[in-house]
This record gives C-alpha cells, sequence and structure tokens, in this order.
C-alpha cells in the first residue's frame, strides 16, 4: 500500500481541489454523525464487554453517511464529515469498556449508578478524548503526508466516498443484516431457542479415581477426580459476525486459548481438586459441579491468562519498535513549524494552530489535577499522576497514530498500551507510599484518560489521511471531532450503566460475571489491586509470563489473543471460531467458482457488510433487552419454559450460516468491472 518511489516526490493533489467551494460542516452532516457515533459507540461498547473486542466504525458509518447525503443530495465533504464524526464513538467506547468497569471491578467505586459513576465517567472519558484530539492534533502533518504510511482503511474509506454509487446497494447489505441480526438476538431472549448450552464432562471417577505418586505397589495415593463442563458455541450475531470478520487464522488463535484453558486446565484442577471441590458443594445439588469448574476457571485460570496478556502487550509493543520511535521522532520534528510556515499553508493543509492546541492542553491538565484529587482524595500524588498522565498520554497517542497508519485502527493495540500506562502509574504510586483503594483509583484514573486518548487520537489521524486524500479542511474535521467526543462521552456511560444493571436484574452479576465478561476491564483492576492493594496471585500470573514467553518462542502469531482466548468464556470463544469458519466456507467457494480479484473484492466487501450488520443488530437490541429488564414481566413474554439448543439453537445457527456464506457471493457481479476498495476491516 505504500507510494512507489516514482510518486513520492510529487505534490498530493486532493479529490476536491483546494480551490473548489464545496458544502462541508453542515448542520444535517454533523447532525447525522452525531447520531451515528451514539448508535455505534454504544453497539461496540455492547461488543467489547461481550466479546472483547471491538470493530472500526470507519467503513459502516462511510456507508450509512453516502446512503444518506445521496438521498439528501449532500456533497462529498458533508459525507467525509459525517463519518469523521460518526466513526469516533467506537473509539471512545474502546476506551470506556476498556477502563471504566474496572473501577467497579476493584471496587474504588461502590456502585455504577448514576450518583456514584456518571459524572466521573463522563470526566475521565471527556479528558481523554479531547486530550486525543490535541495531543494527534500536534503531530498530525508529518504523520498524514508521510509516503511510507500506508494508512489501509483511510485509504478504503475514501474510494469508497468516491465511488458514490455503490452506495446504495452496500447500505442494503448493512440495514437488513442489522434488523436479522436483532431479531435472532431478540427470539432467543424470548426463548424461541437456546442460545448456550453447557454439557457436563467427568474427568475420571470421585471417589475411585486416583494418582499413584510412587511405583507399584506404593501407599502414596493420591485422591482424585471430578466433573467439568464445555460450552457450545453460543448462537450469537455478533460473536459470529466478530469471527468472520477476523477471519479463521486469528479466530483459531484466540479459540486454542479457550482450548487450553477449558480443554487442558480447567480439567487438570478438577481432576486433582475434586476431592476437595466437593467439600464446598452442597450435598443435594450435585450438578453445582459447573460452579466449581467456573470457579477454577475464574479465580486460578484467567490469573494465568493475566501474566500472558502483559507479556503478549509487550511483545506487540517490541515489534513495532521501529515505527513507534519513527514516529516520535517526526512529532518532535513538526513540533518545530514556525508561524510563518503555517500561514502560507492552502485550505486543505490549515490544521487548528499549535498555540490554541498548547493552552487547551493546559487548560485540560488543571482539570484533570483537580479530577485525580476529586477521584483519589490525594493531592501531591494526584497532581504527579496526573503529570505522568500528560507526558506518557502525548507519547502513547503518538504511537496509536503512527500504528493507525501502519496496520489501521481495527489492529491498533490499545489495550497494550493502557496496560503500560497502568504499571507506570501503579509502580509509582507504589513507590510514593500509596495504597489502598485511593491508589488503586489514582492509577485507574490514570489508565483510563490514556486509553481513550490514545484510541480517539489514532482514530482521528485515520479521519486526517481520509481528509487529505480527499480534499477536506482539517480545521473543520478538528471541529467535526471535538464536537463528536463531546457528546460521545456525555452519554457513552450509559449504555454501560444498562448492560450493567440489566444484566444484575436479569439474575447476573453485571460486569465481569459470563453475560459481561469484560476481559480487558478485568486485567485493568487485577493489576491495580495487585500491585497497589497487594491483592495479587503472583505465582499463578508469573505462570502466565512464563507460558507467554514460551508462546513467543513457539512464535506464535498473537500471544496476547491466545491470552484473551483463555480469559474468555469458552462459548464466546467458540462461536467467534464458528464465525471465522463460515467467513472459510465463503472464500473457498469464492474459488471453487473462478471468480478473480475484483470479484472477490466485492464478495469481500458485502461479507463484511452483512457480518457488520448482524453485530450492530444484535448490539442493538442487547441494549434494547437490558432496558426491558426494568419493565414490568409482560414485556419479557417467554415462548418455551425449556427452549433448545440442540433444535431450535442449531435451525438459527445453519440460518445465520447460510445468510452469511451465501450472501455475500451474489454480489460478486460481473469479472470484467473494476475491483472496488476492500473494506480493510
Amino acid at each position: 500500500m505504500s507510494i512507489p518511489p516514482a510518486e513520492a516526490g510529487k505534490k498530493h493533489v486532493p479529490y476536491v481541489p483546494e480551490t473548489m467551494e464545496m458544502k462541508e460542516f453542515t448542520l444535517r452532516a454533523m447532525l447525522l454523525g452525531l447520531l451515528m457515533t451514539v448508535v455505534l459507540g454504544a453497539a461496540n461498547a455492547y461488543l467489547g464487554l461481550r466479546a472483547g473486542i471491538t470493530i472500526a466504525a470507519t467503513y459502516p458509518a462511510a456507508v450509512i453517511a453516502m446512503a444518506a447525503m445521496r438521498a439528501w443530495k449532500g456533497s462529498l465533504l458533508e459525507e467525509n464529515i459525517a463519518r469523521t464524526a460518526g466513526s469516533i464513538g467506537e473509539s471512545v467506547a474502546a476506551g470506556a469498556i476498556f477502563t471504566l468497569p474496572a473501577f467497579l471491578l476493584a471496587k474504588a467505586w461502590p456502585s455504577f449508578r448514576f450518583a456514584d459513576a456518571y459524572w466521573k465517567s463522563t470526566a475521565l472519558i471527556m479528558v481523554g478524548s479531547i486530550l486525543g484530539v490535541l495531543f494527534i492534533s500536534l503531530v498530525r502533518r508529518g504523520m498524514v503526508e508521510d509516503p511510507e504510511l500506508p494508512f489501509p482503511e483511510s485509504v478504503a474509506a475514501s474510494e469508497i466516498h468516491k465511488a458514490g454509487q455503490r452506495g446504495a446497494q452496500a447500505a442494503k447489505y448493512l440495514f437488513w443484516n442489522i434488523g436479522i441480526g436483532g431479531v435472532i438476538y431478540m427470539l432467543g431472549k424470548f426463548g424461541l431457542f437456546a442460545a448456550d448450552q453447557d454439557f457436563p464432562v467427568g474427568v475420571g471417577s470421585l471417589g475411585r479415581s486416583q494418582v499413584r505418586l510412587g511405583s507399584a505397589g506404593s501407599t502414596r495415593v493420591v485422591a482424585t477426580g471430578g466433573t467439568t463442563v464445555f460450552a457450545a458455541p453460543s448462537v450469537s450475531p455478533a460473536y459470529l459476525g466478530v469471527g468472520y470478520i477476523i477471519g479463521l487464522r486469528l479466530a483459531s488463535i484466540q479459540f486454542a486459548g479457550s482450548l487450553l484453558a477449558w480443554g487442558l486446565m480447567v480439567p487438570l484442577m478438577v481432576y486433582f481438586l475434586g476431592p476437595q471441590l466437593k467439600a464446598y458443594l452442597p450435598a443435594d445439588t450435585p450438578g453445582n459441579w459447573a460452579a466449581m469448574a467456573d470457579a477454577v476457571w475464574r479465580y486460578i485460570v484467567r490469573p494465568i491468562a493475566v501474566g500472558g496478556m502483559l507479556v503478549g502487550a509487550a511483545y506487540t509493543l517490541f515489534k513495532m519498535r521501529a515505527s513507534l520511535t519513527a514516529g516520535i521522532g517526526k512529532a518532535f520534528a513538526d513540533l518545530r513549524q514556525t508561524a510563518d510556515q503555517q500561514a502560507r499553508l492552502a485550505r486543505t493543509e490549515r490544521y487548528m494552530s499549535s498555540k490554541t492546541v498548547f493552552s487547551l492542553i493546559a487548560v485540560t491538565f488543571v482539570l484533570m489535577c483537580l479530577l485525580y484529587i476529586k477521584l483519589s482524595g490525594l493531592l501531591w500524588p494526584a497532581i504527579l499522576a496526573a503529570v505522568v498522565m500528560i507526558l506518557v498520554g502525548f507519547f502513547f497517542a503518538t504511537v496509536s497514530g503512527n500504528l493507525v497508519g501502519f496496520i489501521g485502527s481495527s489492529n491498533n493495540p490499545i489495550s497494550g498500551l493502557t496496560l503500560s500506562t497502568l504499571l507506570i502509574a501503579a509502580l509509582l504510586m507504589v513507590a510514593l507510599g500509596v495504597s489502598g483503594t485511593s491508589g488503586v483509583a489514582a492509577v485507574l484514573g490514570v489508565a483510563a484518560v490514556v486509553c481513550v486518548s490514545s484510541a480517539v487520537a489514532g482514530e482521528l489521524l485515520q479521519d486526517f489521511k481520509v481528509g487529505y486524500i480527499l480534499g477536506g479542511t482539517p480545521q473543520k474535521i478538528q471541529a467535526a471531532e471535538l464536537i463528536a467526543v463531546v457528546v460521545a462521552s456525555l452519554v457513552m456511560y450509559f449504555p454501560l450503566m444498562l448492560l450493567h444493571e440489566g444484566s444484575i436484574k436479569a439474575g447476573g452479576v453485571g460486569f465481569g460475571g459470563p453475560e459481561l465478561p469484560a476481559p480487558q476491564a478485568g486485567l485493568m483492576a487485577t493489576l491495580a489491586l495487585g500491585i497497589v492493594g497487594g491483592d495479587m496471585p503472583w505465582p499463578l500470573v508469573v505462570v502466565g509470563i512464563f507460558f507467554g514467553i514460551a508462546m513467543i518462542m513457539m512464535q506464535v502469531k498473537s500471544p496476547m489473543l491466545v491470552a484473551v482466548g483463555m480469559y474468555l468464556p469458552f462459548g464466546t470463544t467458540a462461536a467467534i471460531f464458528v464465525g471465522g469458519l463460515f467467513r472459510a466456507a465463503g472464500d473457498w467457494l469464492a474459488n471453487r467458482r473462478g471468480f478473480n480479484a475484483a470479484q472477490k473484492a466485492r464478495v469481500e466487501n458485502a461479507g463484511v457488510l452483512v457480518a457488520s450488520g448482524l453485530i450492530a443488530g444484535e448490539a442493538i437490541l442487547g441494549l434494547a433487552w437490558a432496558g426491558l429488564q426494568f419493565a414490568p414481566a409482560w414485556a419479557r413474554p417467554q415462548l418455551f419454559k425449556n427452549p433448545s439448543y440442540l433444535v431450535g439453537g442449531m435451525i438459527l445457527m445453519a440460518t445465520l450460516a447460510a445468510l452469511m456464506i451465501f450472501l455475500p457471493l451474489t454480489s460478486a457481479g460481473d469479472p470484467n468491472e473494476p475491483a472496488p476498495p476492500t473494506a480493510m476491516m
């Protein structure tokens, strides 16, 4: 995707010439963008809490903006502003779901209800979002104009805007499947079919199994035996859609982590701990072996996964060390630009002035100091935490932008950057002698702001690049982003609160439970409590660290993804793996039918839109279902008292398989048509 050497020296010519006057920053474009940022942000919050993965919103936002603006006879640059504002909600959501639940899981907040959490959550998200916009505004020019940064998703989004005549067909794939995904999800909730099924599996036989620790005839015998469980793949449009988008290879790597957890570690622990675990089981409820297996996974295997995630995050950053160093170097070089040089810039090259940016950063820093003092109840440690946040936040915002330039925002390792920040802040608090809930709150506050800042910075740089290609005005893109992040920050608490409280109303535990595992937030809480609060099962974490090192030595493609697979419920990763199988089946059929590269590109785009629609449909109706938990019982009718997974669930799974495999194949089109831009998800 990089620019050929022959073209690298040419002056960039935007699609819309810098001398052309065209509607751009309009009320309708902003309103459409703000609506998308709320909806797509909420959908990603749902997906991230459930599956530990968010999906970049640039592509669906581009399709929706294009379809709407064509109906309203809007301009290309209006489409770009709407997509810009609409896509940023996903980044705000990613930062929020990776960190905010950690305050509750670490007991730094008494509850997640409005009075206890709204203003704290909103302040943290808003400070991080605004800083992300400001930080990347300081370093954007060199990175946007760097011919060595390919910006794959930005190029794809800009080409989609240019190819506007394909908008109506693309929108149909997206919107129809939003409806299908939502309907299937609600049918499961209303009891037409069972979306999940656990199968008990005996591991030896309690009372009869034993392991002899010696030669034949030795009396050194350990009593063993117990029962574990395996979960069938969840019948979830969202999980299947995630697997389809990330593909079979990445889905397999994540599923391998679950196989290690539930196929090796949990059965092994249950086998040896069985006689001891039996003492915790009520005599009349033998089925609680499933609860014991879950406890083994939650409190023994998950800390091992935490160690693996730490190594995976560090290894990801190490592999990218060259691009990180180059990005930071360009950032400081760009700060030396003079005011005269800025004044001579054309419309398409004018950004918010550095003076304004630095002034806003200074104001935000003061507000951040007050916020950290309020959160932690400490003075100098809170101010020092704010200083660390500014320094580390700027560094990682630049890192995030540089990574997006190479690999796109979908693959940006935000959680790894946040983990690094959390460790720095936690060790700093320990060095200052800060401990307890106050220290945990300060550490998580730093991590939350840096996480949101890095996510927003990467997405904004991607939007700058799209505007650079299309001929948008950078100042207007910045204004649209600032408005959008403020709106997203004001509303992002509500989908999180709705999901958490709705889960509790339905009999769950909210964040950290089977319905809302929130793996990244759980990791943040574990580390903050472990380092600052002194409540870390270090031997298990160290085992996980060595396990992560072993995966690196075995050249596992993504140790982080394996560790996340260990941390997530088996039914979740199994469903994501099945979605990857659907993608592989569609690719195989495309090859069997002899499709050329252009046809395969159209099939890929349609498949990504189908999967994105299914994800958005379940996410939107998932929020609606959480809201229904507060309504009278008649609003949640149950069609069957004991719905079937093996009958009803498998019928719906087969329906989704047919939809995701065969529908994209119908979009192959004429082999002589030129290839469209691919989705680059």
